[in-house]
């Protein structure tokens, strides 16, 4: 029972790096799919460990080295992949692997952060990878679309890596979904992100766009009502 946890864990590693293996074959939208799957397992393995009551030292040290993989190289190839598909040929293709340098260094700083239980200080990995690889998969589903457009050019992909990259490693504070015993189930921050997630979906819906966007904004959502909760506490 106790190798249970691991195991799912390794699940988690295993679609990412089949995930990888996609989306150089020019599969990114089966790519995102392995990536939701992977978070499904990443979510599920900390479930077990807490019902076994299997928590191990290895444990944790697996999980940061698949999250990694699924959430910090797979989304970086899968902006790189996207850029060549799209026509940019150019050496600016390379900048979204600032991603994958910088999802290691926040997941090394997470395991020896003792701040870092319920909510987060940075954007986690599986955060800024639902970005990606939500925006990758749009675009391949979407090839007409201004976003792909966009995705051909040099600067635009590189500079969402870069962003993205930087606020994994930033000392923005970010509420986690996992509620901790004694603290309110919702409050201010998470209500609105909760509204405004499903309004998002609402919208999507409506204007018939593919479902990837629904994930990709509630994503935007979710850094955009934390960006707007620090700038307030900042003020």
């Amino acid at each position: 029972m106790k190798h249970i946890p691991n195991t799912i864990t390794l699940m988690n590693l295993l679609c990412g790096v089949m995930g990888v293996i996609f989306t150089l074959e020019g599969h990114p939208q089966t790519a995102f799919l392995l990536m939701l799957l992977a978070a499904v397992f990443d979510f599920c393995d900390g479930l077990a460990a807490r019902m076994l009551h299997a928590y191990s030292d290895i444990g944790k040290e697996l999980d940061s080295l698949s999250d990694l993989v699924s959430f910090g190289v797979l989304p970086s190839v899968m902006l790189y992949e996207t850029m060549r598909l799209q026509g940019c040929g150019s050496i600016a293709a390379y900048v979204p692997l600032f991603l994958a340098l910088m999802s290691s260094l926040r997941l090394a700083k997470f395991n020896v952060d003792d701040r870092q239980t319920s909510n987060f200080i940075g954007v986690a990995t599986p955060t800024a990878a639902m970005i990606c690889g939500s925006l990758a998969y749009y675009i391949a589903a979407v090839p007409d679309s201004w976003l792909a457009a966009l995705a051909g050019s040099w600067w635009f992909l590189p500079l969402v890596a870069v962003i993205l990259g930087l606020s994994l490693v930033s000392e923005i504070p970010m509420f986690g979904m996992k509620i901790k015993k004694g603290e309110r189930l919702l409050d201010a921050p998470r209500i609105v992100f909760l509204i405004l997630s499903a309004a998002s979906a609402i919208l999507v819906a409506v204007f018939g766009l593919n479902w990837s966007m629904v994930v990709l904004l509630v994503f935007l959502v979710y850094l955009g009502v934390n960006l707007f909760q620090w700038i307030k506490q900042k003020s």
